[in-house]
């Protein structure tokens, strides 16, 4: 197998000199002028949205530092407004990023590329990267991403500084009581329910791991935050109040988060597949689903990363694979930078096709 690897980089690396040669100034349609586009936008308002992640962990890093400013002028604002009496420092001259990623010979997306394909290629190293690598390196950069707002986080919430954050450290956005005047209930998000639904060894206190998962339930292997998930959405599907879902409340508001995840596998006629999911979950056939009959479906109804990463490296093949043999050379992907550089670069003209599943 190594010396497979072997023959299969020396080859690429007679390619790269050919390759090398390609400008991404050749590549876009008709030329037009790309603009970059960085997603970041950082805010204390309610984080459960999903969020897009940069390809390239060198934008990864770009927008952190970026994202980095705006963080630590909101947690002035909301937190520390004691703060805001002292003139600031006079800020160090930097250059802007936007000009950083617009600069060809600074960030040139051919060569980014070339350095990023044996990364990703490595499952096996045969030269070529199939979705199953695709998947896995965007679900590392997600990761990458979900760790590092939790440890920002943290920074907040840790008032004493010992690694562990308490409830009664942790103070719930503004946004969440308004949750409780809307719904009438505690069950939502950044609530106590969930704080303690995230304590897996039961000590009262959340250290990183489970204040992670605290910040980003959907991706914990904690049954006890899976089954929260699961009461949360009897609680807001349980039209009747009795406790449970019934075929009605599962059909008009469970059922549709199904078919939103996976759209592909149920036709127009989506009310036999209904009833036949329904029956599937109601172990017990009492013709209503509990908290419990709902854990097997509950990825679906609040997707993990791994669905995010699997959508992106879907719409990348789908892009890039010029051939349709299902996986992607390094010549394809330099064939087509730009759709790996969807959520950063923008043309100038207001006609671009903006891809939101790959956001």
């Amino acid at each position: 197998m190594g010396e497979l690897s072997a023959i299969v980089y020396m080859t690429l690396a007679l390619l790269i000199l050919f390759i090398i040669s390609y400008s991404p100034k050749k590549h876009p349609a008709n030329n037009r002028r790309r603009l970059v586009k960085l997603r970041s936008s950082f805010s204390f308002s309610n984080p459960a949205r999903h969020e897009p992640v940069a390809f390239d962990p060198l934008v990864a890093k770009i927008e952190r530092l970026r994202e980095d400013k705006q963080w630590e002028k909101q947690y002035v604002e909301h937190f520390r407004p004691d703060y805001l009496q002292y003139p600031e420092p006079a800020e160090e001259s930097q250059p802007e990023t936007e000009d950083y990623l617009n600069d060809e010979d600074k960030f040139n997306v051919t060569n980014r590329l070339v350095l990023l394909f044996p990364k990703i290629d490595v499952d096996p190293a045969d030269g070529f990267v199939t979705e199953n690598e695709l998947i896995e390196w965007n679900l590392q950069q997600a990761m990458k991403e979900e760790w590092f707002r939790s440890l920002r986080e943290m920074e907040i919430h840790d008032i004493n500084n010992d690694g562990l954050v308490s409830y009664a450290e942790y103070e719930a956005p503004s946004w969440v009581k308004n949750d409780y005047a809307s719904f009438g209930h505690d069950m939502g998000w950044w609530t106590e329910e969930h704080f303690y639904a995230s304590d897996a060894d039961g000590d009262h206190v959340l250290n990183l791991t489970e204040f992670n998962d605290f910040m980003h339930p959907a991706d914990s292997k904690n049954p006890k935050l899976l089954q929260w998930l699961c009461k949360k959405e009897v609680r807001e599907r349980d039209a009747d109040k009795d406790g449970k879902v019934n075929f009605d409340e599962f059909f008009h508001g469970v059922f549709d988060l199904v078919i939103n995840h996976d759209p592909s596998d149920y036709s127009m006629d989506a009310e036999t597949p209904a009833k036949r999911m329904f029956s599937q979950l109601d172990k017990d056939g009492d013709r209503l689903l509990s908290d419990e009959e709902l854990v097997p479906i509950i990825g679906k109804l609040h997707p993990s990363e791994w669905y995010y990463a699997k959508q992106q490296a879907d719409y990348i093949i789908s892009q890039a694979d010029l051939n349709k043999d299902g996986r992607l050379s390094l010549v394809e992907m330099i064939d087509n930078p730009y759709v790996f550089y969807t959520a950063i670069f923008n043309d100038s003209e207001d006609d671009y096709e903006y891809h939101d599943e790959f956001r």
